[in-house]
């Protein structure tokens, strides 16, 4: 029976700059022959495939926060969609704040995606899009609607104004959706992403097991944020890199003494092939 690794990008396997280090990706390709390797992590199919090129995965990918399950060759194993209506509603109340999202969806079975946003921006969302700049899947609208199949609703904002607008949101849907308010490491402010109620991390881990038939015995995950720990309670071994969020640092049977910028997961795994 194969032991299964699945790692966070952001904080976690992916260097602040956004890349792999060869050390990195030497060490987690050892692992490909006999271990199961995935990653789960917020990005997109599209940019999920940019950043881990040369990366062994051989399972399905938990993408979106668990909104899409994936395999590399684009066979959708699952989604968790928001209804347009739904969305609409959304975007309807941020713009009683004042903010606009960035809204993630599906256009068609092949997995290609839109990234949509209003042309009304604040200094964060403009800041990120100038790391968009030569996607072909990002457009921007003077009214924003959305669309059919509607992955998540993504607010960046200071986090008073991102506490409001959850509360209204809450308010209006309860828990017929997701809510996550956490910081926002790259930009220095917070995120409130918006999401079907089962599109999480833990719910991917489910959709790949029935998919694999593997084991949650012999499961490891490593994470950094809030939106890593419901992965981490599925998980027989939960790792955390030094970096990490306080609350998941808390939640993890093992707390690296490594950053991702310094190849915590690789030094993990090379120690438990000594």
């Amino acid at each position: 029976m194969k032991n299964i690794y699945i790692t966070d990008l952001d904080h976690t396997f992916l260097r602040s700059d956004l890349s792999v280090s060869d050390y990195t990706k030497k060490i987690w390709n050892s692992y490909e022959n006999h271990s199961i390797l995935s990653i789960a992590t917020a990005r997109t199919y599209k940019k999920t495939m940019q950043f881990m090129q040369g990366v062994s995965i051989n399972a399905p990918m938990i993408l979106l926060d668990g909104a899409l399950i994936a395999t590399t060759n684009r066979k959708i194993i699952d989604t968790k969609f928001i209804s347009k209506k739904m969305a609409d509603e959304i975007i309807n109340e941020g713009a009683k704040l004042g903010i606009y999202p960035f809204l993630l969806s599906l256009l068609d079975q092949e997995l290609n995606e839109a990234f949509s946003y209003s042309h009304t921006l604040n200094n964060y969302q403009t800041e990120i899009l100038k790391r968009y700049a030569n996607d072909d899947h990002t457009q921007g609208f003077k009214n924003l609607r959305a669309m059919e199949d509607n992955f998540k609703v993504v607010y960046m904002a200071d986090e008073d104004i991102l506490v409001e607008l959850k509360q209204r949101v809450e308010a209006i849907f309860g828990n017929e959706l997701k809510y996550i308010l956490a910081p926002e490491a790259y930009m220095g402010c917070y995120f409130l992403t918006i999401l079907h109620k089962d599109a999480d991390k833990a719910h991917g881990i489910q959709s790949i097991s029935e998919a694999t038939g593997f084991d949650l015995g012999r499961l490891s995950v490593f994470g950094d944020n809030l939106n890593d720990i419901g992965m981490f309670n599925l998980a027989n071994i939960s790792v955390a890199v030094a970096n990490a969020h306080a609350d998941v640092k808390q939640m993890a049977n093992v707390v690296l003494p490594h950053t991702n910028d310094e190849d915590g997961v690789a030094k993990y795994l090379q120690g438990l092939k000594r």
